[in-house]
Order: C-alpha cells, then sequence, then structure tokens
C-alpha cells in the first residue's frame, strides 16, 4: 500500500515498489482530503486521485481502491471529514439515513470520476478491486440489527455502481454476495478462516509489515524471515492476493495523524519513510515475489494437496494433472528445531518457523529463513552547513481576550472543528485570607480532569505544569499547587489534542477538553470553579498570524533564543539546503512538544516529552521531505515551534 502523499516521489516510489516485485499498488480515498468543507473538492497536489491512479497504469501496474470512504489507517478522524459530525442526526456507519445519504453521495462522486477517465479494469484500466467500507465486523454488534442492515446497505450500494470490478470487505466475514471478504493481520496464512462463499478467492488486504507508531510506544519491528514466512505460507494455502499494509512507509504531514500517532508513520516498511530500501527486509521480499513467480503455472492450474512429512512438518504440493507442472512449499512450523525432511527422493533441511519454495518439485530456489539479501543501516551525518543557524524566538503572552463565554468549559471539538490543535480556556474568581493555607509554605492544588489529550496550566500569569493521556487512555487529570493570593486569582488553561480518533462505534460522540476544574488544599474546602463562568479562545496566536509563512514571521517581533521554559514558544532559523542529494532529517533533541515547519509546510508533530519505556522519544528525527531538498525547496528559510532547547539541522545518509 501506497498513500498518495507526496505528489513529487510518487513515480519513484512506484518504481522501487515494482523493482521490488509488487504488481499492484493499493491505496485509500481520503473523505476529508477531497472534501474538507461541505461541498467543497479538491482533487490537486497531493490529493490529485486520478494522476495517482494514472501513474500506476503508466508502470504496467495493477491498482486496488479501497473507497472506504471510513479507512482508518491511522489517519486523521478515520478519514471522515469534520463537517460530518454536525449533520442533525447523523450516527456515524449505521444503518443511518444522514451518514448514508452523505456516504454514498461522496463514494458515487469518486467513482464516476475514476469512470470518467476509464481506470476501472473492465474499461481497461489499472483498477482491479474496490473496497467498500473497512473492518466493520469489529464496530458491528454496538449497532444491533442497523449494523446488519447497513453492511447488506453498503454492499448493494456498491454493486450498484456496475463497475465491472470485484468489491472487497475486509475483516467482513458476512460479506453479502458477491463482495469478497479479506483478511487483515500478520498471518492470515493460519488465522483466516477463508471466504465465506466457495466460489470466493482468498485475499489478505493487509499484511502487516510492522505497526504503526505511537506517541510513547517504543518501536515495534517485525523480522524480514517471519514476514517473508507468513506470504510464502499464505500462497501455498490457496492464497491469491497479499497486499502490504504498509509498503512504502511515508509520514504523516501536517496533523494528519490520528490521535496519538507519531509523524514518522511506519519507518519500518520494506520502504523506508525517505522512500529507500529498508534492507534486508525489501530484497528478501523481492526474492519471496520472484519464487511466487516461478510457481504460477502451477498455482493457476494444479490441484492441491498436503503431505505430512513429520511432526510440524509439511508439503504443499500443487499438481497439473497428467503433466509435469508440480511446485511444492515445505513448511516447518515448529518454531525451535529444524529438521531434515524426504520429499519426492531429496532431503531437504528446513530451518524452525520456515517455508521452502520448490518452482519444480524439486530445486529449493528459497527458503524463508535463509536471508541472501544485504543488510543496511542508516546514518546520521550532522550536516556542516545547516548546523550554523542563528535561532530567533517569539514567546506568546497568555491572552487577554476571548471569543466565546460559557458557565462552564466548552468541548473541545465543537469549539476546534478540527482546525488547529489547541484551546485556551480562563477564568477568574477571588479568595481570602482565611481561604488560604495557614501553614507557612502550604500552596493550594489545581486539579483539572480531562477528556483529553492534554493541558498547559498557569495560575495568576505563572506557568504551573502539563499533563496527558495516552493512546490507550485519553482521559487524565492533573494536579498541582501553585501560587494563589488572597484577591482575585486567574487561570488559563491550553488544551490540546493530538489528532482526532480513527475508530471505534459511535466515533460522532468522542469528546475532548477539561470537564472538571477544581481547587484543592483550602481552609475552607474543596472549590469547584467548573461552573463559575469559562472564557475560550479557539487556537494560538502564531496559528493566527502564520508566523511561520515569511509574511507571517514580519507579524511578530522575534528575539535572540534563549532557554526560556515558556511553552508557548516559536523558533526560527534560516539555513541553506544540506550538501548532497541526500535525504534529509531535522533532528528534534531537546525539544518539548509541537509542530515543525520547513519553507511554510508543515513536516508534523513532534512530542520529545514523551517518553517510552525505554526512556525514549517515540520519534526524534523529522523528514521535510522523503528523497531530500529538491532544487525547488532550496531557498533558505524554516520556522519550528515547541518547547526546550533549539533543534540542530541534520541529513541523513542510508547506506549498505
Amino acid at each position: 500500500m501506497l498513500n498518495y502523499w507526496g505528489v513529487q516521489y510518487w513515480e519513484d516510489l512506484i518504481e522501487r515498489a515494482k523493482r521490488g516485485g509488487l504488481n499492484s499498488i493499493e491505496t485509500y480515498v481520503f473523505w476529508n482530503g477531497h472534501e474538507p468543507v461541505q461541498g467543497m473538492y479538491y482533487f490537486e497536489g497531493d490529493y490529485d486521485l486520478v494522476k495517482f491512479i494514472k501513474l500506476i497504469h503508466k508502470h504496467k501496474m495493477y491498482a486496488i481502491v479501497r473507497f472506504g470512504p471510513f479507512i482508518q489507517a491511522e489517519w486523521n478522524h478515520g478519514g471522515l471529514p469534520f463537517w460530518l459530525r454536525e449533520v442533525p442526526g447523523i450516527v456515524f456507519r449505521s444503518d443511518n439515513e444522514p451518514f448514508k445519504h452523505h456516504m454514498k453521495k461522496f463514494v458515487t462522486l469518486i467513482v464516476e470520476k475514476l469512470k470518467a477517465e476509464n481506470l476501472f479494469a473492465s474499461q481497461g484500466g489499472p483498477i482491479i478491486v474496490s473496497q467498500i467500507e473497512n473492518e466493520y465486523n469489529t464496530i458491528q454488534l454496538a449497532f444491533r440489527e442497523k449494523g446488519e442492515s447497513y453492511i447488506q446497505w453498503a454492499a448493494k450500494t456498491a454493486l450498484n455502481f456496475n463497475i465491472g470490478i470485484p468489491w472487497v470487505m475486509c475483516k467482513q466475514k458476512d460479506a453479502p454476495d458477491p463482495v469478497i471478504n479479506s483478511c487483515n493481520g500478520r498471518h492470515c496464512g493460519d488465522t483466516f478462516p477463508g471466504p465465506n462463499k466457495p466460489n470466493k478467492p482468498y485475499l489478505w488486504t493487509e499484511n502487516w509489515t510492522a505497526q504503526y507508531r505511537v506517541f510513547g510506544d517504543p518501536i515495534s519491528q517485525r523480522s524480514a524471515e517471519d514476514l517473508a514466512y507468513s506470504v510464502i505460507r499464505w500462497f501455498s494455502k490457496n492464497g491469491t492476493l497479499v497486499n502490504y499494509y504498509m509498503y512504502y512507509g511515508g509520514t504523516n504531514y501536517n496533523r494528519t495523524s490520528a490521535a496519538f500517532v507519531s509523524t514518522r508513520y511506519y519507518d519500518e516498511a520494506p520502504l523506508d519513510e525517505y522512500g529507500l530500501p529498508r534492507e534486508p527486509k525489501y530484497g528478501h521480499l523481492k526474492d519471496a515475489h520472484r519464487a511466487i513467480n516461478l510457481c504460477k503455472r502451477a498455482l493457476f492450474l494444479g490441484t492441491p494437496s498436503v503431505e505430512k512429512l513429520g511432526h510440524g512438518l509439511e508439503a504443499r504440493v500443487w499438481q497439473q494433472p497428467g503433466t509435469s507442472t508440480c511446485a511444492a512449499f515445505l513448511a516447518n512450523n515448529d518454531t525451535t528445531a529444524p529438521a531434515t525432511v524426504h520429499f519426492k527422493g531429496g532431503e531437504y533441511y528446513l530451518p524452525p518457523n520456515s517455508i521452502s519454495v520448490l518452482p519444480d518439485c524439486k530445486t529449493m530456489v528459497y527458503s524463508s529463513h535463509m536471508i541472501t539479501a544485504q543488510h543496511n543501516a542508516r546514518n546520521v551525518v550532522r550536516s556542516k552547513v545547516t548546523n550554523k543557524i542563528e535561532w530567533k524566538m517569539y514567546k506568546e503572552a497568555l491572552p487577554s481576550q476571548f471569543t466565546n463565554k460559557a458557565p462552564e468549559p466548552l468541548e473541545f471539538y465543537h469549539l476546534t472543528k478540527d482546525t488547529t490543535d489547541y484551546v485556551w480556556y480562563s477564568t477568574s474568581f477571588v479568595l481570602g485570607e482565611r481561604d488560604l493555607p495557614f501553614k507557612k509554605g502550604a500552596r493550594p492544588i489545581v486539579r483539572i480532569a480531562s477528556e483529553g489529550h492534554g493541558v498547559y496550566v498557569f495560575v495568576n500569569g505563572e506557568y504551573v505544569g502539563s499533563g496527558h493521556g495516552s493512546k490507550i487512555e485519553k482521559n487524565f487529570v492533573f494536579q498541582k499547587d501553585a501560587n494563589f493570593v488572597a484577591a482575585k486569582n486567574t487561570i488559563h488553561l491550553l488544551s490540546y489534542t493530538v489528532g482526532l480518533q480513527d475508530s471505534g462505534a459511535y466515533m460522532e460522540r468522542r469528546y475532548a477538553g477539561p470537564r472538571s476544574i477544581t481547587i484543592l488544599g483550602l481552609n475552607t474546602g474543596t472549590l469547584d470553579i467548573t461552573g463559575i463562568g469559562w472564557q475560550t479562545l479557539v487556537g494560538i496566536d502564531g496559528e493566527m498570524k502564520e508566523i511561520y509563512t515569511k509574511k507571517g514571521a514580519k507579524s511578530v517581533k522575534w528575539v535572540a533564543a534563549t532557554g526560556d521554559k515558556n511553552p508557548i514558544t516559536w523558533y526560527q532559523g534560516y539555513f541553506d539546503a544540506p550538501e548532497g542529494n541526500y535525504p534529509v532529517a531535522i533532528k528534534m533533541n531537546g525539544m518539548g512538544k509541537g509542530m515543525v515547519w520547513i519553507n511554510g509546510r508543515s513536516i508534523g508533530r513532534y512530542w520529545m516529552s514523551y517518553l517510552s519505556a525505554l526512556k525514549q522519544p517515540t520519534q526524534s528525527e523529522y523528514v521535510p521531505y522523503p528523497q531530500g531538498v529538491p532544487e525547488a525547496n532550496k531557498e533558505p528559510g524554516g520556522s519550528i515551534r515547541g518547547r526546550g532547547r533549539r533543534p540542530q539541522g541534520h541529513r541523513d545518509r542510508s547506506g549498505r
């Protein structure tokens, strides 16, 4: 799977995928990218779907299009546009008339757009398979009978388009005929019960090449051996198609990542986020694809049989009756012990947890456990050019003017409508001498219970601290002592989110932001200030002024950068493009949390202060461009927002 993101690199990435032995490219369709505002459509630049499909066709490859339009994909809001939440009476992904109306309207638009360009295989185009909905079985029971009727409606809607190619529903065991149910996972050759009808092929829409990255988690890896084993085993057991999720990892730029998903989305894929082969995974899979292709005649024309060769040992044979066309797959499913087996007069050594390919039932050409591809490693080399950056900063003041007022803090998503990660909340109240603790040195405590995702807290203009939730538990409680006075006290809360949720039932009912604010440790008892009246302001000053652009940067006063600990600080530095043509990365060591812009373009969120169990940030390097800095972008400039020491400019080099 390749996401159509980074238009200038599409063709190169498609070529590299083809060189890796792939013959198809799979992609989602991003509803919130194509219709960010209701009724206003966008199909240009990085969202030029037609161009992406045509490039696949140009390179004589097939395309698989997952229309969704709910896609999950660790993508913001699962690909659903935010405006959809505000449609009266809507319930996402249910037998709900408002949702079905808008879903059908969008899918119809996409189908007609592709049909007008003759891009379906029935028209001579490259698209051979389409998907409607996505992994619906995981939430279907939450909607009871409306879940069943919805999936029937979705299938009927798709089939009525009459595009002349198969439709699939992944992880939908009861996919209505003739829609094909397919598998997602790591070992579908052993976990997939098979199609729900004997006339349907075995399809694997997501073979996870690793695990997507989440802020706060250590890196997840998957070995090349295990990945290759799963692919060969799938085809040996009647598999028709396997798609890698992801094959090119890429980067979720700007604010496109879902809740708590890191910007470096899937770097462990065969093509890493720089677009470079990650060896030996890329090369070992390339060899696996070659081996499978050598067996294709037997797989197409042969009859399968299974021969037990011992405990955990088996031969899966595909023989065309009456001919010498034969292919065999010798498997050792024991995870610890190697074995030597005898098959058709030959002797074969089988490493543990491996499968070997014999395209003629005699000659072993490939073993999933034996890697001949070279290994490589990325070596970070500090750029001499970009390391000489003079940094300036702009420290935001606490806001004094607000746009909304309500008895209690307003709900976060309703305020932002997914246009920013930030909302300011503020209130004031009076304490008397008798309210404050008599004990010397004792200070009252501010306690904030929040629906997520995080908050910065200021009391009487002084920064108190911050708290946040996690991918698993987005709710959290912040609690810390602060300097309250016997007079008017003012609290400012900068609440933030890190992307919207991307899955689950009733997504339109998810909420965020502070829900309860109390002051503890007063002589007069706990003071609940939740309902005393709150003002709000959406976004932060630098965002509203777009100071990450050349024009916007002139609207504020920049000063020499210092070690100021104010959490709302912007850093700006100008640099020449790094020497050489190597991929480039910005290393964010020393920073806290924020976002990075290069030449006015956001390259994603960073969160260096959120450490994994290994006491390291989940991600420290951020990629401006997959293949380095193009000539058109060598103009000096860039601004970086965050808290902490100034970042250093780096370039990144990959070699064997």
